[in-house]
């Protein structure tokens, strides 16, 4: 099973964030924050902010 979040009303192009998640799409959790942490990008931000939303939905919703 996989846990979901959505960011809805960002205010960032969609293809600037598809840069980014290309860079972490396929890696585990750790990996990915990590890759995020020194991204010099805007959008790095917001998809760390979803991405510990759905480590929590996981934890919470899912007992993963």
């Amino acid at each position: 099973m996989e846990a979901r979040a959505i960011a809805k009303y960002v205010r960032m192009s969609p293809t600037k964030v598809g840069v980014v998640l290309d860079l972490i799409r396929g890696k585990n959790i750790q990996e990915a924050f990590a890759i995020l942490q020194y991204t010099p990008k805007a959008a790095a931000v917001a998809i760390n902010k979803v991405l510990k939303s759905a480590v929590a939905n996981a934890e919470n919703n899912h007992e993963m």
